[in-house]
């Protein structure tokens, strides 16, 4: 399984187009994922603030369960992607073994070379895992982390219970869900019916919630992550939300992702936007166009993103 590393919606468009990255049993055979690989690491690049944010806060978390950070010997990541956030984690941990989890060996592989890159290989290693199948086959762990993985399985709930019981006595389950879509432009733009975004947000959420109902096992809940940890048996140990704040004008990187974000946008979610709000993204995609998001001066990238922590 692979973590969209931060919550974008453009990775959920995949799987409702039947190309989830999550590795649960999906026939992936289609997907580039070279070019797969590459977005999610520029995606994750991006959020490397709030990572390091995150888990200064978990360091503490720890601490405070009599779980020291110094002492936390075992880390999983849990649908890693290609180890951008994997890396980050091995870093505020030197100490402890950091396992990266996924169900597509092309990532594991990137994980390897970005730890050998980063100077962290020596506490990194990678496991092949489909889930949910495999949740009980990770092993036990001081801190269990997973960015925007659980929504991609049916039974939310059952994923939560599952990770619960490989958390040892004092450590934490880390689950980032949700949080702010993220904005990057203004609300009139100078095309088509002001308020572009906010209707495809709007058509985003129609589209993530047939996403969700088509998932095998897919059972509904109550989203509310607190409550759903202390049901997997854990004590809500805080929630805490992250800004990642990029103003304009961005750089060449930061503008290439919201290209991406809005062609995937405009690919996945035709059936809910009008001709109008559709042919204003055919504008801000040209490369060309002034008015393009690759050229106009007012693009920018500001998300938030929640992380909920529970502890065994």
């Amino acid at each position: 399984m692979s973590t969209p590393t931060g919550h974008d919606q453009a990775h959920d468009d995949q799987a409702h187009r039947g190309q989830t990255h999550h590795g649960h049993g999906t026939d992936h055979g289609d997907i580039d994922w070279e070019a797969m690989a590459a977005h999610l690491e520029r995606e994750a690049e991006l959020r490397v603030p709030f990572v390091e944010e995150a888990v200064a806060w978990l360091r503490g978390l720890l601490l405070e369960g009599g779980c020291g950070p110094g002492t936390a010997s075992r880390l999983l990541d849990v649908g890693c992607g290609p180890g951008v956030f994997t890396v980050l984690l091995a870093r505020g941990f030197p100490q402890a073994e950091v396992v990266a989890a996924d169900g597509e060996p092309e990532l594991l592989a990137r994980v390897r070379d970005r730890a050998e890159r980063e100077g962290v290989a020596a506490n990194v290693t990678t496991r092949q895992a489909q889930l949910p199948d495999d949740l009980g086959e990770l092993g036990s762990a001081d801190l269990i982390w997973t960015s925007n993985v659980i929504h991609h399985l049916g039974d939310q709930q059952a994923a939560l219970d599952a990770l619960a019981q490989a958390v040892r006595p004092g450590g934490l389950l880390a689950v980032v869900e949700r949080g702010l879509s993220p904005r990057c432009l203004p609300r009139d733009i100078g095309l088509g019916r002001p308020g572009l975004l906010s209707r495809v947000e709007a058509a985003n959420e129609e589209r993530f919630t047939a996403m969700r109902e088509a998932l095998a096992g897919h059972a509904r809940v109550v989203e509310d992550w607190p409550a759903m940890l202390a049901r997997a048996g854990l004590v809500p140990a805080g929630t805490r939300t992250f800004l990642t704040d990029l103003p304009a004008p961005l750089d060449t990187t930061a503008r290439a992702h919201l290209h991406d974000r809005l062609s995937r946008a405009r690919e996945t979610l035709g059936e809910w936007l009008s001709p109008e709000d559709t042919s204003t993204l055919d504008t801000l995609l040209d490369d060309d166009d002034p008015q393009g998001v690759l050229r106009r001066p007012d693009a920018f990238y500001l998300t938030a993103t929640t992380v909920h922590a529970g502890r065994a």
